[in-house]
């Protein structure tokens, strides 16, 4: 699947949705022990088509995937096998994130019983030359990364289950050096996100990020955001992406303040429940 993404991004700068790096950070919540959620079709030996289904517990997603971010050209392909997939999953609703301008997969959907739910998300990159500067962090307030406590519980069990470490360290863009988390004066994590740098692609993702209640405005996610791109340049980065909803006014705030530029949406379609 890595594979696959990265030769999707080299072929099309901001095409589809999806960096490798975001399959592997899902790779802590849905391990596909069912080979079938994880359908390739090849040509030449090399992956050039994937169907992929992810189980969040209370939802499948579906996502159907090419290694040019041609998704028509393999929608007659990959469509029936998706629709026979989803229509043997348990209750749980099905969803799939789709791009406005897929025409082609829209209609398809639409035919297929899905509709449109409330909530578009906006994808937004940076060349890495427009990264800024780091701002001071607040006094008390300490920036750690992993490779620092990699002898201690991660901060992401809390929302990500206590295996989070042991999966994060299975994915092979993932670096403890790019897992950061901003410290409270008590010695909690307030503020964090994770960065992955992608070699072949030269693509920085910022997934996730998040700044706990009670400590929001403070400024302590504008120099965690300022640190990581700035690791992420120094990994060999050019560009960085990082996909938000923008009717979250902290987020939009600080990923356009740090000079983000959106370039696309995504719409989710959903069936069933």
């Amino acid at each position: 699947m890595t594979r696959l993404l990265q030769a999707a991004r080299n072929c099309s700068p901001t095409g589809g949705l999806w960096e490798a790096a975001d399959l592997q950070w899902w790779w802590r919540r849905d391990q596909h022990p069912d080979p079938h959620h994880q359908t390739f079709w090849l040509q030449d030996g090399v992956p050039a088509a994937a169907l992929v289904l992810t189980n969040w517990g209370d939802r499948w997603q579906c996502d159907l995937l090419s290694a040019d971010h041609e998704p028509t050209r393999w929608l007659s392909i990959l469509w029936p096998d998706a629709l026979d997939q989803m229509n043997s999953l348990k209750a749980n609703p099905v969803e799939l994130m789709v791009r406005p301008d897929d025409l082609y997969l829209v209609e398809a959907l639409t035919r297929a019983g899905f509709s449109v739910e409330d909530g578009d998300g906006v994808t937004a990159w940076m060349d890495a030359a427009e990264r800024p500067p780091v701002p001071p962090i607040l006094r008390g307030f300490e920036l750690l990364d992993r490779s620092q406590l990699s002898n201690q519980p991660h901060h992401l069990i809390t929302r990500n289950g206590g295996a989070v470490a042991a999966r994060l360290s299975e994915c092979s863009l993932y670096r403890p050096a790019l897992d950061l988390a901003i410290y409270s004066p008590e010695g909690r994590a307030v503020t964090y996100g994770v960065f992955w740098a992608d070699p072949v692609t030269a693509v920085g993702l910022v997934e996730p990020m998040r700044t706990e209640d009670g400590y929001q405005g403070l400024g302590l996610a504008r120099h965690l955001l300022a640190v990581g791109l700035e690791r992420l340049a120094g990994a060999g980065c050019s560009r960085m992406k990082v996909s938000f909803d923008p009717l979250n006014a902290p987020a939009r705030r600080l990923y356009l303040g740090a000079g983000f530029q959106p370039i696309s949406s995504t719409r989710n379609y959903v069936r069933g429940g």
